[in-house]
């Protein structure tokens, strides 16, 4: 893929794409395109990364399931791609196949996709969401899908965010952790399996720091560098040493050294302190990068290089970049 070193940002999508950013901030694409989820003006998949358009001001990418998000250094938020839900934030079900400004604001800030919805959050600390909402996974207090940004609730302390397959997962500045959407198999880690349309906190505990959701899976690391994970856990995504679902948190071990996180649909990918990557959960395509197709459910060290810095994962695929 070219010279490594001029890799910045990685993001994986659902369905079979990648999107990029390089440190010159261009914004790069390839793979699956039917949708135009590559923003490159057409249907076309690629096998290698191709620019999209001259820009140099892209900052923050999220590859949803066959559409994406995009912020740039003005704080302007774009999208394109598939759009049945609304999930591009444009106000109609119109696809693109080219990047369009989402409103004209300059305040947008984290961003997160994941199948037919999307949230983010805005430089005043506030959340907003649209998309499908099925489940109620835009935290709205209800089930409608929305094709414009809607603020969820009137709080300004929201610090990260992550969507999950139908539910979201989100950490306010107190490190206080929150989720909401459906629940079948308790990614919501709430104890239960009763979906809600509107945040629920997890426990009580002010320490949560990073989140990532999965395909009814969320997975969270701690301040002091344990990582917790929950919800379905078919392929053994949950790193427990088995595939038994959990409705609420379970340590992931006993070390204190985690420090990212990434979950496809049933693949964990994470790295420790130390620049080591580890893996687990399903395997059926390579995408543990362990070179064999075999899944398991505890972590499993892919090679010893301690050079890893970034991790982003897909359906089936793994990207992951390393310092030079």
């Amino acid at each position: 893929m070219g010279a490594l070193t001029t890799w910045k940002n990685i993001s994986a999508g659902s369905f079979q794409f990648n999107i990029a950013t390089k440190t010159d901030g261009t914004l790069w694409s390839w793979g699956h395109n039917t949708n135009g989820e590559l923003g490159l003006n057409d249907n076309t998949n690629r096998s290698s990364p191709n620019q999209i358009g001259a820009l140099t001001a892209w900052l923050n990418i999220a590859a949803g399931y066959d559409y994406t998000l995009a912020t740039k250094t003005d704080g302007t938020l774009w999208s394109w791609g598939r759009n049945q839900s609304g999930q591009l934030g444009l106000g109609n079900t119109t696809r693109y196949s080219s990047p369009k400004q989402v409103g004209s604001l300059t305040t947008w800030s984290n961003i997160s996709s994941k199948r037919q919805s999307a949230r983010a959050t805005k430089t005043d600390g506030t959340l907003w969401a649209w998309g499908s909402n099925n489940h109620g996974q835009l935290g709205l207090g209800n089930t409608t899908d929305y094709s414009s940004p809607k603020q969820v609730g009137a709080l300004t302390a929201w610090l990260t965010i992550a969507n999950g397959y139908n539910h979201s997962v989100a950490t306010k500045t107190d490190g206080t952790l929150w989720t909401w959407g459906g629940n079948a198999l308790g990614q919501l880690g709430l104890s239960n399996t009763t979906s809600y349309s509107s945040p629920k906190q997890v426990g009580a505990l002010t320490t949560w720091l990073s989140i990532a959701g999965g395909f009814y899976s969320t997975l969270a690391i701690k301040t002091d560098g344990t990582l917790w994970t929950w919800g379905n856990n078919a392929y053994g995504q949950l790193g427990l040493g088995n595939t038994t679902n959990k409705s609420s948190p379970n340590q992931v071990g006993a070390l204190t050294t985690w420090s990212k996180i990434a979950i496809g649909d049933y693949q964990t990918i994470t790295l420790k302190t130390d620049g080591t990557l580890w893996v687990w959960g399903r395997g059926a395509a390579g995408e543990l990068g362990l070179g064999n197709t075999t899944g398991y459910s505890s972590p499993k060290q892919v090679g010893v290089l301690t050079t890893w810095l970034k991790i982003a994962a897909g359906y089936n695929q793994t990207m992951a970049l390393k310092t030079t």
